[in-house]
């Protein structure tokens, strides 16, 4: 995948369901656990410290007021896929899961793999911070 519309013609013609496009930015729906649950992911183009493309698919996860700033970080220490950041949503400061990949590289596979491994594991921890509520 070499542009951000080849990710985003891919997504859609993978039967993912983009609730929201933009230039460079697109949101898709995931619906989980049989549709009971739902997760929106964001994915953007930025530039790299070295002004290559990169691919950025995040969530949101839960507002930051009451997280416990510990478990975050212990979550980023272990994490094998995506890291905790803190970014604006309607003016409020939610914990955000990320992931950034360079366009060089990047196949359609990994594309639709981030998306439900950044989708599924925001939804988790979700979950597990709003006291199983479903916020996103």
């Amino acid at each position: 995948m070499r542009n951000f519309e080849q990710i985003r013609s891919h997504l859609h013609t993978s039967g993912f369901r983009l609730i929201m496009q933009e230039p460079y930015v697109a949101c898709v729906e995931l619906s989980l656990d049989g549709g009971s649950r739902h997760q929106s992911i964001f994915l953007s183009q930025l530039d790299g410290d070295d002004g290559r493309p990169l691919l950025r698919v995040s969530t949101a996860v839960a507002p930051t007021t009451g997280i416990d700033a510990r478990r975050a970080l212990v979550f980023n220490w272990h994490s094998g896929v995506g890291y905790l950041a803190v970014g604006d949503l309607d003016g409020v400061p939610y914990l955000q899961l990320c992931e950034n990949r360079p366009y060089d590289g990047l196949a359609p596979a990994e594309v639709e793999r981030l998306v439900l491994e950044i989708g599924g594991l925001g939804d988790r921890m979700e979950r597990a911070l709003s006291a199983g509520g479903d916020l996103l």
